[in-house]
Parts: C-alpha cells; structure tokens; sequence
C-alpha cells in the first residue's frame, strides 16, 4: 500500500443532496472528502485543515461563494488552493465575477460527474496540489 498522502477535497454547498453526490463521486474516484454548508464554515475548514481543492457553490448563506473564494486568493498562506465554482449562476458577469476573484474554473449546476472530475484531476495536476500531495488513482468514476 503507498504512502503517498490523497489529496483532499473540501465541498461547500448548503445543499445536502448536492453535498452527498459530490462527496460520493470524489470518493470513489479515490478522494478524501470534507463539507461545509456555508461560507464561514468553509473558512474555518480552510484555516484548521487546508484542503488541496476546494468545490465551491456561490450562492451559500452569510458570506457567498464569491467572497469565499476572494478570501481564499487573497491569503498568501491558501491562494495556492484551487477552487472550483459549482454554481447554477450562469450569466457572462458570474463568469467574469469568479475569474476576477481567482477561481480556477466555473462549473455549472446541474453538472456532469465526469466533468467535474476532469477538472478536480487538471487542477490539482496542475497545481502540484496545494500541499505537495500527490492524487490518487482514480479507480471508478
């Protein structure tokens, strides 16, 4: 068994039923997974236990998405982070909103599972994952 370390996926969605397929997919595609239901519990995830990818609804109670994701990029110790916005918001202006902030994609609701794991693997490829952790194989998806 190796001992490379899998990579972790933080989901922020205050959906439960969107909380619960995404964690199933990332986990059988050989993830770690951790939840939040809102902004400020996604920072308090981030700040105890970065994550190497966060997945990230915009429209969440309290602080959205988009400042969410502001906080994340702007802190020197997590702008390393990717994050993926998984959003029904679907306007050139969210797009242009999210890029700004420094989201790494923008993905929409509903979504295709194969897609959405296609961008967990190029972001994280891609960064070296925010921690120097390596991804696992993915064995199902």
């Amino acid at each position: 068994m190796s001992s490379e370390r899998v990579p972790v996926v933080l989901i922020v969605d205050d959906e439960e039923d969107i909380r619960m397929v995404l964690q199933a997919r990332l986990e059988t595609a050989g993830y770690q997974v951790q939840t939040a239901i809102n902004g400020m519990e996604a920072l308090d995830h981030i700040r105890s236990s970065p994550p190497d990818l966060v997945i990230l609804d915009v429209m969440l109670p309290g602080i959205d998405g988009f400042g969410v994701c502001a906080m994340i990029k702007r802190d020197q110790r997590y702008s390393r982070i990717p994050v993926i916005l998984l959003t029904a918001r679907s306007q050139p202006q969210d797009r242009a909103t999210g890029a700004a902030l420094g989201a790494d994609a923008h993905l929409l609701k509903p979504f295709r599972a194969d897609e959405l794991l296609a961008e967990v693997r190029r972001l994280l490829n891609g960064h070296g994952a925010a921690n120097e952790r390596v991804p696992a194989t993915e064995t199902a998806a």
